[in-house]
């Protein structure tokens, strides 16, 4: 797919990690490096939105792929500029039109939050709940065991701030490939909400199709990881955690081939199981 016209971003992301010292069980001072957590307030056309706590290491892609996500914008075409500012901990969106119905359709969809179980945010916005029943994923695209067992060990090794530094969780954006999986991108963050809106951000400037790709996120599988997975359009959603009550309801009803505690050759495959191949010899019960 052809990238699409993009904004006037800035280009202000800040350092993942930062050192401090701290006491070791022997009574020792060791350097140690934390994640970064930095409150970011997003304005959309001059009007307050919310505040995300992020790491701030892509904070153009995630105030994008808020507003895509909670459907307060409509396209990446509609966004002229994306100026973050870190003396003022603002991210400003500014829209080459009124989205929705201008400012009257916004005070609409901002008046019904839903509060959710997602940490780094806490709402969504608008009709994002019944919006949910129109999305159609294609049913022609599959996964093979093999495949998804070569995608978690990549994972694996992406986790940089992770390991440096813990208190992130990651997600990443995967493709189909003769190794078994190719990672197209991967965004750690203090929340798994914002780290997902960074790749759909991402995914938008980009210009990237996700009706035949694979998600993996490191947090737990609730309604809003699994609605914005399908409102992505992406058929396979993955995690090494998880999942709630509600993110197997909205999963079963969309059809999202969802699959939890992946961890090595492990899995659990919950919904869309017509999507899964299994090509990997399976052990011999013991006698």
């Amino acid at each position: 797919m052809a990238a699409p016209s993009r904004p006037l971003l800035t280009d202000a992301g800040k350092p993942a990690t930062f050192q401090v010292e701290a006491l070791n069980e022997r009574g020792e001072m060791v350097p140690t490096a934390v994640a970064g957590e930095h409150p970011l307030t997003l304005y959309l056309d001059k009007r307050e939105i919310v505040t995300l706590m992020t790491l701030g290491h892509a904070p153009e892609a995630l105030a994008i792929g808020y507003l895509r996500n909670q459907r307060l914008v409509g396209s990446i075409e509609e966004i002229a500029a994306v100026q973050v500012d870190w003396e003022t901990d603002s991210a400003a969106v500014t829209t080459r039109r009124r989205s929705r119905g201008g400012a009257k359709g916004l005070a609409a969809r901002m008046s019904k939050r839903t509060v959710t179980s997602g940490c780094g945010q806490g709402t969504m916005f608008g009709d994002v709940m019944e919006e949910i029943g129109k999305v159609r994923l294609r049913d022609d695209v599959t996964l093979s065991d093999a495949e998804l067992f070569a995608l978690v060990e990549k994972v694996r090794k992406y986790e940089t701030i992770y390991k440096q530094a813990g208190a992130v969780h990651g997600c990443a954006l995967a493709a189909k490939s003769p190794e078994g999986a190719e990672i197209l991108m991967f965004v750690e963050d203090v929340g798994r909400h914002n780290a997902v809106d960074a790749i759909a951000g991402f995914m938008w400037l980009e210009g990237i199709d996700g009706s035949d790709k694979i998600f993996y996120t490191t947090g737990r599988l609730t309604s809003e990881m699994v609605i914005k997975c399908a409102q992505m359009n992406i058929p396979f959603l993955v995690s090494r955690s998880g999942l709630t009550h509600m993110g197997h309801e909205i999963a079963s009803r969309v059809g999202i081939t969802l699959l939890g505690r992946a961890s090595g050759k492990h899995y659990l495959l919950f919904t869309g199981k017509h999507r899964l191949l299994r090509t990997t010899p399976q052990p011999t019960a013991l006698a």
